[in-house]
């Protein structure tokens, strides 16, 4: 007689593409709704809050030995990008720029780590509230261009478009590797389809928006899709420089903050540009 203990079925888990659907899906009206509706405040807190959790991930990348580096980079990111938002003047800006100055050198000298990392430590704590509060501070800054939350939009549909689009014509139709060392499953064509996707994109929001002609359109599609998808390959390179497959964890199926914004961090300014010096706000 086999009395062999019956095993409970295996739990069947999600696939990637569901379960970054379903991380995500519960955040959309949220963000939806601070984006078009909500207070000016809760979305620049919204925003500022992502930059503290993509400064604190880029430092857990490049400089993993120190909580303390990760808390100054978290820090010194979410300050350089108040100081864009809410000053936004040069003395305001030269004192933020010295007091990161002088904070990644009293860590620098702090630090019990061997010399010889001196100069990756000073790099990324120069470097990282330039680029992730720099960067994602356009995201704040573009919700004030009339319509209120549209060029926020724009932005996204440009960035998450793009990528979109990438994904799936280049897992159908991609042969031509773009950059194998940096991210062996990024195609040619896959980049093509991407940037189609985001002149598409621009083209059919610009109907929604009287300063965008259909023209200029094309071009920011251009401009932002070319933009969004250098920036996706610039965090590739963080990570696998790093030795990391995601930047974090916050968003299961995603990765981290630096994983989900790493186009947008580049169509936003992109997209601020434009709407600042050819629309005129």
């Amino acid at each position: 007689m086999n009395d062999a203990i019956e095993q409970p079925p295996a739990k069947k888990r999600l696939s990637g593409t569901a379960l970054r659907v379903v991380s995500v899906l519960p955040l959309v009206p949220i963000i939806i709704w601070m984006m078009f509706a909500g207070p000016l405040w809760l979305w620049r807190a919204f925003i500022l809050t992502a930059v503290a959790i993509a400064g604190y991930e880029l430092m857990a990348m490049k400089v993993p030995s120190s909580h303390g580096l990760r808390a100054w980079g978290s820090f010194s990111s979410v300050l350089f990008a108040s100081t864009i938002i809410f000053a936004n003047t040069a003395t305001a800006m030269y004192s933020v720029v010295l007091i990161i100055v002088v904070g990644a050198m009293a860590w620098s000298l702090l630090q019990d780590d061997p010399l010889h990392n001196a100069s990756v430590r000073i790099g990324w704590l120069l470097g990282t509230p330039v680029y992730v509060g720099g960067s994602l501070s356009a995201v704040a800054l573009v919700r004030d261009f009339p319509p209120t939350g549209a060029w926020v939009l724009l932005a996204m549909a440009l960035a998450w478009g793009s990528d979109t689009s990438a994904y799936f014509v280049g897992r159908k139709f991609g042969k031509t590797k773009l950059a194998p060392r940096i991210s062996p499953n990024k195609t040619i064509e896959g980049a093509a389809g991407g940037l189609a996707a985001s002149v598409v994109c621009a083209v059919v929001i610009s109907f929604f928006l009287p300063s965008l002609g259909v023209l200029d359109a094309i071009a920011l599609g251009v401009l932002a899709g070319a933009a969004g998808q250098a920036g996706d390959l610039w965090v590739s390179v963080l990570k696998r420089s790093s030795g990391v497959k995601d930047a974090g964890g916050i968003l299961p199926g995603h990765g981290g903050i630096l994983d989900r914004a790493d186009a947008l961090a580049f169509t936003a300014p992109a997209t601020w540009a434009f709407g600042h010096f050819i629309a005129g706000f």
